[in-house]
């Protein structure tokens, strides 16, 4: 059951991403928008980190049945470390960094679409063992 869950959460995670990649080509303002909406309150910051943290141990809970399995592992890892750290710093300095550093990345919203479109595609392909 767990594992039937970890497989949904990675494979929504694969859809989110080319979802956000398609939306950066299609609508870049509504895209830009949506990524500098991160950190915003309290509340877009714990969401943010409760979705990290399943993501990361969805992926690793899944690498093993992925192809590049030491790869899907390793960003899990890289995901909950990193969120553990955003856990012990007060929202609004995550706040702060995004507002500094996000609106530089969203000057490059087709690079960062067609980033994404990448990764969502790997992430699909990798979880469904096609390849």
């Amino acid at each position: 059951m767990i594992d039937m869950l970890a497989t949904a959460v990675v494979f929504l995670t694969g859809l989110y991403l080319v979802v956000l990649g398609v939306a950066a080509f299609v609508a870049p303002n509504v895209a830009a928008r949506f990524l500098l909406g991160h950190a915003g309150s309290a509340a877009a910051h714990y969401a943010e980190l409760l979705v990290r943290l399943i993501v990361g141990g969805a992926l690793l809970l899944t690498a093993d049945s992925m192809q590049f399995p030491a790869v899907f592992s390793a960003i899990g890892w890289v995901l909950l470390i990193t969120t553990a750290g955003l856990l012990l710093v007060p929202w609004h300095w995550h706040r702060r960094f995004a507002q500094r550093f996000v609106p530089h990345a969203v000057r490059h919203i087709k690079l960062l679409g067609a980033a994404s479109l990448a990764c969502g595609a790997i992430v699909l392909l990798a979880n469904t063992g096609v390849g």
